[in-house]
């Protein structure tokens, strides 16, 4: 530790001992510097915030999302310092008025490319900045051309955003348009096509493959009506056996005689049949036998009659129906039959017409159905269009409208100020020191020794006289005066740069 103090102390000394040469030093690094710093031009920065509504009930309603619109709007903003934007501003303001050629202006837009920055903040608020440091204009023109700058670049923002949707629209509808009417022409000339085929084979219209579904749903059809028919035709067998076993006439109260007995006996035989007793049977045989001699008892009566039985008249009523249905279903299975043949005839007949009634229905189907897409395009881009032109005011907001800045960005002025005279005195110790340690003198008796190592005897202390001290007190009076006029130099300077920074309008 006392090494390390002594050290200090040494170096202090050897600095002290040649201050005129670090003073000296110092005022040279420090003008230089200074020159170096008045001679920046200062950069004024106008910043500017904008506000773009994404969330849209209607849009939303019609398909366009949120998320739609804010890819629509970042690629505004990563193209919004695009060279032909740049070139736009450049020629609207005051950059322009110096350039003559082509690559002028080139250099014009890489350096205007450098002072804007255009930043995302959040959502749907963007941050625009433009740096103005042209050394060739004034301070406040500088700051007032940074604000043109900006405002220059919003007008951009919202003609891209707004009347760059509205122009790419419509040349998007004009594109339909045009191929809508592409579309037309090309489907009245297949209808027409289409017209002229079915009128010289009307048999063919659809092409094979029109034929082929034809036949297919015509032998569905014929299936359908065959399973009715045996349908029908089951019922009207059961009708029919029930008609068979029904009475024609029924025994009332006040009925009797040979006819009576007669009715009484047929209808037990229908109901030994019905039971499903055969005519082999005792019983039936029976029953016949006795049924023989009624009927020949009553035939020789040739009296009166039972009263008609409304069940066998209901049934009769039915089978008239049921005939009728059957016979329809029969007329409506041969004409099904009849045109299954007539199909089949056209497939084999000429093939080669069934191929291009196939390809003119197909032609035909597919520009009628990218004509009626079109026409769904065309509606929806044109309601779209509407939705975003009416309702952009409200998504589009200046929050933070670009003022003419009143200190400059760039650069801090003041600071380096004070890292110049910071460096200029470093740079003067630094001088000294390094020339003390280049001399041959030592400032201690324990440098000595560590320098020859042998001990130091004694060391003598420096006797001045008062003539030199005097000397010497004016010299120091020289040496603060020196040192406080660097000082107040840099004084000077720090309150000029604060009059100018005043100073702007």
């Amino acid at each position: 530790m006392n090494q390390l103090v002594e050290e200090l102390r040494a170096a202090l000394w050897s600095v002290w001992n040649r201050r005129w040469l670090a003073l000296a030093v110092a005022w040279g690094v420090c003008l230089l510097g200074w020159l170096a710093v008045a001679l920046i031009p200062n950069s004024y920065e106008s910043e500017s915030r904008i506000f773009v509504q994404l969330d849209d009930v209607l849009a939303e309603q019609i398909g366009i999302g949120a998320a739609s619109r804010q890819r629509d709007i970042e690629r505004v903003r990563q193209t919004l310092v695009s060279s032909v934007n740049l070139e736009k501003v450049v020629r609207s303001t005051r950059l322009g008025d110096t350039i003559t050629n082509a690559g002028q202006m080139e250099g014009a837009i890489t350096q205007l490319e450098d002072d804007i920055t255009v930043v995302s903040e959040g959502a749907n608020l963007f941050e625009i900045a433009a740096v103005s440091g042209r050394s060739d204009l004034s301070d406040a023109e500088n700051a007032q051309l940074a604000q043109v700058i900006v405002q220059r670049m919003i007008d951009i923002f919202r003609e891209e955003n707004l009347g760059g949707a509205r122009g790419d629209m419509r040349e998007t509808l004009d594109f339909i348009n045009a191929q809508l009417e592409l579309r037309q022409r090309e489907l009245e000339e297949a209808e027409q096509r289409r017209l002229e085929f079915e009128a010289l084979h009307p048999d063919l219209i659809g092409g094979t493959a029109g034929l082929q579904q034809e036949l297919t749903a015509t032998r569905a059809e014929l299936r359908s009506v065959e399973a009715d028919l045996a349908a029908a035709e089951s019922a009207l067998a059961a009708v029919e056996g029930q008609l068979s076993s029904t009475p024609r006439t029924m025994l009332t109260p006040g009925s009797g005689g040979p006819q009576a007995a007669l009715a009484q006996a047929e209808a037990m035989l229908a109901q030994y049949r019905s039971q499903g007793l055969t005519d082999q049977h005792p019983d039936v045989v029976a029953l016949n036998r006795q049924l023989a001699t009624l009927r020949e008892r009553a035939a020789a009566d040739g009296g009166a009659t039972g009263t008609p039985n409304p069940a066998y008249s209901s049934l009769v009523s039915i089978r008239a129906e049921r005939l009728a249905n059957v016979q329809a279903l029969e007329s409506r299975a041969a004409a099904l039959r009849s045109e299954i043949s007539s199909i089949m005839d056209s497939q084999s007949r000429e093939p080669g017409v069934s191929a291009e009634a196939q390809r003119i229905t197909r032609d035909y189907d597919v520009l009628r159905e990218q004509y009626d897409q079109l026409l769904q395009d065309r509606e929806q881009l044109r309601l779209r269009g509407q939705v975003e032109s009416e309702r952009s005011a409200i998504q589009f907001e200046v929050v933070d409208p670009p003022s003419t800045p009143r200190t400059p960005a760039a650069p801090n002025r003041p600071l380096l100020l004070v890292a110049v005279l910071i460096l200029g005195l470093g740079a003067g110790a630094g001088t000294a020191f390094a020339m003390g340690k280049l001399g041959s003198t030592y400032a201690t008796a324990s440098q000595l020794e560590r320098a020859f190592d042998l001990p130091v005897v004694g060391t003598i202390s420096h006797t001045v006289t008062e003539t030199a001290r005097a000397l010497e007190r004016q010299r120091l009076k020289y040496f603060a005066a020196a040192g406080g006029a660097l000082g107040a130099l840099f004084v000077i300077l720090l309150g000029v740069e604060f009059v100018q920074r005043g100073m702007i309008a």
